[in-house]
């Protein structure tokens, strides 16, 4: 991306940015690595608990606020002759969130690896690796010089004069 200006207040306020509302969603550490186990196929609370090694009562507050704000709904199961119990599916509106979950991985891989990466995607047709990128309507994929930042007016801040 182009060097972005200075300036010394966001142009949109916390109030209406969707960044730092999806922050207060999913922002906490244990929040996301909960969401990062679920990607893998988790949805059981017994298991996010091992996986992660998250306190159980952590785990339970974290876990009915992914169900109430729809990332995750909570779902009864029972295995033959054994008790119901929960799991904790991903909703679409969760399922939504791999491709930003995809492109923390391919940052991570960049700037905090050893040079390995410890998966890779891939296409099941090719073999062909996948990359994330930004990409226009045309599927023309974006260069950094070419990416504009438009704020709608109803969200801009005014400037103080």
């Amino acid at each position: 991306m182009a060097e972005i200006p200075l300036r010394h207040r966001s142009p949109v306020s916390l109030r209406d940015c969707n960044l730092s509302k999806s922050f207060e969603l999913i922002g906490d550490r244990w929040t996301l690595l909960i969401l990062r186990s679920a990607f893998w196929g988790l949805r059981r609370f017994d298991d996010f608990q091992a996986d992660i090694d998250v306190p159980r009562s952590v785990l339970s507050n974290r876990l009915a606020a992914l169900v109430e704000s729809g990332i995750m709904e909570r779902r009864e199961y029972r295995e033959a002759g054994q008790r119901a119990r929960i799991e904790y599916p991903l909703t679409r509106m969760g399922q939504a969130l791999g491709l930003p979950f995809m492109a923390m991985t391919a940052w991570g891989d960049k700037w905090l690896a050893d040079g390995i990466s410890p998966l890779t995607l891939r296409s099941k047709s090719t073999g062909q690796k996948f990359s994330v990128a930004l990409v226009d309507e045309g599927g023309k994929r974006a260069k950094g010089s070419d990416i504009e930042i438009v704020i709608h007016s109803r969200f801009a801040r005014k400037r103080r004069r």
